[in-house]
């Protein structure tokens, strides 16, 4: 019989695999999610001693179990939340998430997110190797270093993120933020229902799962209290990936209002490769 960790992982990543289903999601991710969950209910012993005792190492020993979902799993066993799949529900509150963090309080998770325009614990670890974390007021070498070490543990990372250079090229992220809003615009789109900002309840968020080469998406409208306050909610448009080898990250693409590309689609944190996109295009 499953322990109750054991069980509440099973249940989330369920969860998840129905999620995926529901909004059209590759039915390989789907059918992944599902041989977890089964894997995860039939283990003899507690998740938490496993990870103890041999870490990601021992989660991605189990039979169906990769990389990503591993730190999938990882995440829920130490924070106790997926944040995939509050994504998937809209009820992502990343502002409560990274107070999860060590070290890091309301004010702070609040600056974190407005500055980063990240989302996910994921995002936050990718601005903590790139060096954008530094230059958020209140943080600095000092502390992006240990909110740095922070992440890694939480996220079960073994070794240190793979070079930005390895994410999605700024064409690729455009063309699926331009055919997401597009397909969204159509009404084509699978929609859900937030579960913050959404005091009607009705399910206006469309959500997009697609592939590009070894690149899978999931682009949705940000519903973020950022996006509310500054009126963007059908402007910005998040878009998290990850790869075959289950490299993950999201970016954030807007339209520019100021500068040599205003009126731009422009990804954040990458204004300089979209320039040169658009200069070539």
């Amino acid at each position: 019989m499953a322990t109750p960790l054991n069980r509440r992982v099973a249940d989330q990543l369920r969860e998840i695999g129905d999620a995926l289903q529901v909004q059209g999601a590759n039915e390989f991710r789907v059918s992944a999610y599902r041989r977890a969950a089964a894997t995860v209910e039939q283990l003899p012993g507690d998740l938490d001693a496993l990870i103890q005792e041999q870490g990601m190492e021992g989660l991605e020993g189990l039979p169906g179990i990769g990389a990503g979902i591993a730190r999938a799993i990882y995440e829920i066993v130490a924070t106790g939340r997926s944040s995939r799949l509050d994504r998937l529900h809209g009820a992502l509150d990343p502002e409560r998430l990274f107070q999860a963090v060590p070290g890091v309080g309301p004010a702070l998770a609040e600056r974190l997110h407005h500055a980063l325009q990240v989302d996910t614990l994921e995002g936050l670890e990718i601005a903590a190797h790139d060096g954008r974390l530094e230059d958020v007021e209140g943080v600095g070498a000092r502390r992006a270093a240990a909110i740095r070490a922070a992440l890694e543990g939480m996220l079960g990372r073994r070794r240190s993120r793979p070079p930005r250079e390895s994410d999605p090229p700024v064409a690729v992220l455009l063309e699926v933020d331009r055919r997401y809003r597009e397909l969204s615009e159509q009404g084509r789109l699978p929609t859900i229902a937030p579960r913050r900002f959404n005091p009607g309840g009705g399910a206006w968020l469309p959500v997009w799962h697609t592939q590009r080469d070894r690149w899978h998406f999931t682009a949705l409208y940000s519903n973020t209290a950022r996006a509310h306050e500054l009126g963007r909610t059908r402007d910005w448009v998040v878009i998290y990936f990850h790869d075959d080898r289950h490299q993950e990250g999201q970016y954030t693409v807007v339209t520019e209002h100021q500068g040599p590309l205003k009126g731009r689609r422009v990804v954040r944190g990458r204004e300089l490769e979209c320039r040169d996109y658009y200069r070539a295009e």
